[in-house]
């Protein structure tokens, strides 16, 4: 139903800034379709709202679904090595959380191609059986006005990409019983020698 032109003027005229409520949803267009479903039921406890040979719609909350997958098998894969969409981000709770839910996928060996620092979050970033980015991340302040005071700061301004870690050195230390607070420091697992991971699209220096 339409809304009346009254209600429609009065939108059209506030100084109210009009955003989306949540983020509802992603969906992809899998070359992989099963293993793609298979995957993402083992990461995030899925559950099926919907699938057949074509579509499927999975959730892991009480949102009807979270994430759709298309099978598209039939078409080439996507080019790595173009512009485009990069990856989809999750928070969780807590750096315990992180830490529990990176050793419970390592067992099912799925593992995260790098482990960073940030300065505003801890983060673990995966690829799909597609190749999607996907990130795991947990926030580094405890108020979000810390969090974006971060990115005007001078510490940011010089490494906007963050510092690596060792996430099994992390995961020792949690367990040893070191604060969670300063496992949330950059350098709080340094990796060994050689291991940190090298960005990839980054432009070439003129």
């Amino acid at each position: 139903m339409n809304a009346s032109p009254s209600v429609v003027a009065t939108a059209a005229n506030t100084n109210r800034a009009i955003v989306p409520q949540k983020l509802a949803h992603f969906v992809i267009r899998a070359k992989n379709f099963t293993a793609m479903l298979a995957w993402y039921r083992e990461v995030f406890h899925a559950r099926t709202s919907f699938a057949n040979e074509m579509i499927a719609f999975l959730t892991y909350d009480d949102e009807h679904h979270r994430m759709a997958f298309i099978n598209t098998g039939h078409l080439p894969a996507p080019d790595k090595n173009a512009a485009g969409f990069d990856h989809v981000a999750f928070t969780y709770a807590s750096l315990s959380d992180l830490l529990l839910t990176y050793e419970r996928l390592k067992a099912a060996k799925i593992t995260p191609f790098w482990c960073i620092n940030h300065g505003m979050t801890t983060s673990m970033y995966f690829h799909d059986p597609d190749g999607n980015g996907l990130e795991f991340q947990v926030d580094n302040f405890e108020s979000m006005t810390d969090a974006v005071g971060y990115f005007s700061s001078p510490a940011f301004a010089t490494n906007p990409i963050g510092v690596d870690y060792d996430p099994d050195l992390l995961l020792k230390k949690m367990r040893e019983g070191t604060p969670l607070d300063e496992l949330l420091k950059q350098g709080a697992a340094p990796v060994a020698p050689g291991k940190a991971y090298v960005f990839p699209l980054a432009p070439p220096p003129k």
